[in-house]
Order: C-alpha cells, then structure tokens, then sequence
C-alpha cells in the first residue's frame, strides 16, 4: 500500500542511517582520543579501574621522586664517610700511619702533630659539607632526628594503600655530635680521634703506652666508620634496586591500563572505512525512499 502519511521505507532507511551515524561518532571519538574507554559512560567498570590505577601510577612516580633524593642524600654521606676513611694519604688511614710513626725513638712529635692537626680539620670540614637538601647525617645538631624514613614503595590491595620506607638510624653515621661526645670520632673521655694532640709525648714507656692508646682509638675509629659506610653502601644498592623496581611497575601499570581502555588503531581505521561507506548508501537508501512518493502524482495526471 501505499501512503502520503507513512513512508515505511523512508522511516527504515532514517532509523538505519541515525544507527551509523551514531556509530561513526563512537569510532570517531576513539579515534581522536586514542581510547576505546574515555569516559565511564564507555565501560563504568574498565573507566573505573583504569582511573585507580593511574592514580597508583602518579603516586609510584611520587616514590620514583622520593627515591631520587633519597639516593642523592645517601650518595652524599657515603662519600664522605669514604673520605674520613681515606687512604695512605689522608684521612684516618693517614693519622693511624702516623702515630705508628710517632712512636720512633728521637721523632719531632711536634711535625707529626701538625699533619695530625690537618687531618683532624680536614676530616671535620668533610662530616660538615656531607649536606644534602638541608640534611647532615654525619655532623649531627640538636634538630637532627634520630631516625629517618626514606620512602622506597607504594602498593595497594583493594582500597587499602600502603606506603613502605627504608628506616635508619642517624647516630649510626654520626662523626660528630651535638653534644661532643657520643660521635665515633669522639670519645666521653678527655681525649678522641677529634682532639688527640701527641706534641707533649715522649720517648717515656707511659707516653708510648699512650701513643698505644692513641692508635687502638684510631684503629677502632676506622672499622667504626667502616662499618657505617658499608651499612650506608647496604641501603644505596637497595635503593638503585627499587628505583629500578619502581620505573618497571610503572610502565607495567601503564601497559596495563592501555590494554583496558586503548583503542586498536588498526581495528578503528577498518570500522571507520566501512561505516563512511554505510553511512553514504543510508543517505542515498533515504533519498530514494523519499523520492519513492512523488510517483504517486503521476496517479493524479
């Protein structure tokens, strides 16, 4: 039958045409965003878990930052633990040598005191420039904490978030002290590796049982400070490791998430091909059927 009221065909035809237009919108929107799910109305469920894990991505970039300073502050203290270390020509390795030295029969103390005296001040003036963003382990003041936390890990299991740290206690680093005396350069007795002074001594058996003291102390300074740099070398391995941990779960959430909401550029390409086309014959199928009724005017000639 046919009717001027009701096109059948051309109301097939629009409903046909309005369904690829809607679709050829969607594969456009991929498309443009890069996304298959960009908004909740896409997917609730992927959106929503695709939104918590960047979350827990910007929060693991946080702890990539974290671990960055920490590594620096680290890397900072250690090296100057290394340096009070020093070698044949400096440092505490230097001042042992020379109070074995001093120990020589008929020696001028007095000139061994004065590189004494320099490798006390230079082994001072390195614990004081170990600072980093404000923070000295080694030379320690009044408003030193006790401990520190270094950030190392973030995770989280359902909705519970949970933040992990490398704790370390500062006194185990310390050269020096607020105080003066608890430092492991410095001894709670009159005289330490700081302050020992051997230009009085002599060749007495006493003054030589005390050079004997002198260079026990020295000697228990270094496996002292030794003991603290391999502690801090301990923690600069565990924080390249998690840094490197860290950078990997990062690019593994994202690969993650990319595989939930990303759009298969190939897969959209190929669809967007097909429904220009659709999209064209329904224009095409919805004028015919409109011009389908001007034959019914030839009725009437």
């Amino acid at each position: 039958m046919s009717s001027l009221l009701t096109n059948s065909t051309a109301m097939t035809a629009l409903q046909t045409l309005r369904s690829v237009s809607s679709q050829l919108s969607s594969t456009q929107t991929r498309i443009s965003t890069g996304q298959r799910v960009s908004t909740a109305s896409d997917n609730a469920a992927y959106w929503s878990i695709a939104t918590s894990m960047r979350a827990d991505n910007a929060a693991l970039s946080a702890v990539s930052d974290s671990l960055g300073l920490s590594a620096a502050t680290v890397d900072t203290e250690y090296t100057a633990l290394n340096t009070v270390i020093g070698d044949k020509n400096s440092g505490l390795t230097k001042l042992q040598s020379l109070l074995v030295e001093a120990k020589t029969a008929g020696i001028d103390r007095s000139k061994i005191q004065a590189d004494i005296t320099q490798i006390q001040d230079q082994m001072k003036s390195t614990s004081d420039a170990a600072t980093f963003n404000g923070v000295n382990w080694l030379s320690a003041t009044s408003s030193t904490p006790t401990t520190v936390s270094l950030v190392s890990s973030f995770s989280r299991v359902g909705s519970t978030p949970t933040t992990g740290a490398i704790t370390l206690t500062t006194a185990t680093y310390t050269l020096y002290s607020a105080g003066g005396s608890t430092g492991l350069l410095e001894s709670t007795g009159a005289v330490s590796v700081a302050n020992m002074d051997i230009t009085s001594l002599t060749d007495a058996a006493s003054d030589q049982t005390t050079l004997d003291t002198y260079i026990a102390q020295v000697t228990a300074a270094i496996n002292s400070v030794a003991s603290a740099a391999a502690d801090l070398g301990a923690v600069k391995n565990r924080i390249s490791t998690n840094t490197e941990f860290v950078k990997s779960l990062m690019d593994s959430v994202d690969r993650g998430i990319g595989q939930l909401v990303d759009a298969d550029m190939n897969q959209e390409s190929t669809r967007l091909a097909a429904l220009q086309v659709q999209q064209q014959l329904g224009v095409q199928a919805l004028s015919i059927a409109n011009n389908s009724s001007q034959s019914i005017l030839s009725l009437f000639r």
